[in-house]
């Protein structure tokens, strides 16, 4: 059983016992639950419920592992051509992993 929730604006496939790396979710901490209840499918051993565009009563429980992690460091650079310029910038996501405990349709 599985299900694609939407998390922070960003979907993802749950099972029960997958981590996720899902965008920073602020006020948390680690041992905590957390519920989400933007369910768009579940697939129930074949049987798939669309939502309209949720489901309804369909909610995935999920524990946080570790509150912060910083993700890879990402470089953007910028030029013009011609005129030397250049504009050199970077910066890392910050993610919260999170361990699916429970889908509930």
């Amino acid at each position: 059983m599985y299900a694609i929730v939407e998390i922070q604006g960003q979907q993802f496939k749950a099972e029960e016992g997958k981590k996720l790396f899902v965008h920073h979710i602020k006020d948390v901490e680690a041992g905590k639950t957390v519920e989400f209840d933007k369910v768009l499918l579940i697939d129930a051993d074949g049987a798939v419920k669309v939502g309209a565009p949720t489901v309804e009563g369909a909610k995935v429980v999920v524990e946080v592992v570790n509150p912060l992690v910083k993700g890879e460091k990402v470089i953007v650079f910028k030029t013009k051509r011609r005129k030397d310029s250049r504009k050199k910038n970077g910066h890392r996501e910050q993610f919260t992993q999170v361990e699916v405990k429970q889908v509930i349709a």
